[in-house]
């Protein structure tokens, strides 16, 4: 499915192409799902939000297939090997890529998000970035893993610092990046706050573990106070932004940390700097997971005891279709493509 300009599901169409070739050090996946995300449909609104995107563009961030080539300098891989597919990788060269964190590289690839992704039947991927997927798990949920779960894994991990016994409040309990969360805090030994704002949301949540699940509405705080005995949580992980800002903020305890990595529902938020630091509240962006959060969080997820919610599949060809139920909002899970 080719994108060849900006705006509805229009501009997105069924092409039939060269199959690709791997270079030296790539391998060719067949891919058996992808999933949806919100960058491939910001992305295809426009302006393109990576650098280095260009038109025509193949989505698909998220894949798991089967390997069908490798290149001649791959020894990682075989053909046949089911993997899960990191879509991020750098130069090698800058002081980010060095330090393992090639998500800040200034010359970032995305699969998907600036090179073609998995929308597709086949796509080629640099081997390194093929994690091989255990045969207990199914390729279709493994598929709706990397995005979700890293961020939500560095957010939680890496910098948010979680400890076992800490209490963590999530806010839109039941979007990809928080159910992931609540799985990966209570395995952590965390307690959960969750927040959603529809009945079938918060059962959704409690069936993933939240220890309490809230609406948004006027007494959220004073439950969440209670539920802490006036103290606050330990640490907000929020995607949301501005809709939640405040909550997040004021539900801290003393000392308390805030990691932010989405702004869903604005960018723009007002805060008292006499609150934070007479708090000591600490700020921390999450901009970027790295592959040691990626490897990390597949090795806990095919460990077992954590689940996929998928929210529905479609084939590839029915794109559109997916595309209009995810921007409803109306749905708990992940979208799956099925070429």
């Amino acid at each position: 499915m080719v994108q060849t300009g900006f705006g509805g599901p229009e501009v997105v169409r069924l092409h039939d192409l060269a199959e690709p070739v791997a270079g030296p050090t790539d391998a060719v996946v067949a891919v058996d799902a992808a999933a949806l995300n919100r960058l491939d449909l910001l992305q295809r609104r426009g302006p393109g939000l990576l650098p280095g995107f260009a038109l025509p563009h193949i989505a698909g961030m998220d894949l798991a297939g089967r390997v069908v080539a490798a290149g001649s300098a791959v020894t990682s891989l075989r053909v046949g090997d089911r993997v899960v597919v990191d879509p991020t990788t750098g130069c090698g060269r800058c002081a980010h890529c060095v330090s393992g964190n090639p998500g800040y590289c200034a010359t970032v690839a995305v699969i998907g998000g600036n090179r073609p992704g998995g929308f597709a039947e086949y796509v080629a991927v640099p081997a390194a970035l093929a994690h091989r997927v255990p045969d207990h798990i199914a390729l279709a949920d493994a598929a709706a893993l990397p995005t979700a779960w890293a961020v939500a894994f560095n957010a939680l991990h890496r910098v948010g610092q979680l400890r076992s016994g800490e209490t963590v409040l999530i806010p839109a309990a039941t979007s990809a990046v928080s159910m992931a969360a609540i799985q990966l805090a209570r395995r952590a030994g965390a307690r959960v706050v969750a927040i959603a704002r529809t009945e079938a949301k918060r059962a959704a949540a409690t069936d993933l573990g939240a220890d309490v699940v809230l609406d948004l509405d006027d007494r959220t705080a004073a439950a969440v106070a209670a539920y802490t005995d006036g103290h606050g949580v330990d640490l907000v992980v929020d995607h949301v932004g501005a809709a939640t800002w405040n909550l997040s903020l004021g539900m801290l305890r003393t000392e308390g940390r805030l990691v932010l990595l989405g702004n869903t529902s604005g960018d723009q938020v007002s805060l008292s700097l006499a609150n934070v630091y007479h708090r000591g509240l600490r700020l921390l962006g999450a901009g970027a997971y790295t592959p040691a959060d990626f490897a990390a969080m597949l090795d806990v997820f095919f460990a077992g005891g954590m689940r996929v919610v998928r929210a529905a599949e479609y084939p590839l060809t029915d794109l559109a279709e997916a595309y209009a139920r995810q921007e409803s909002g109306d749905l708990v899970g992940k979208i799956l493509i099925r070429p």
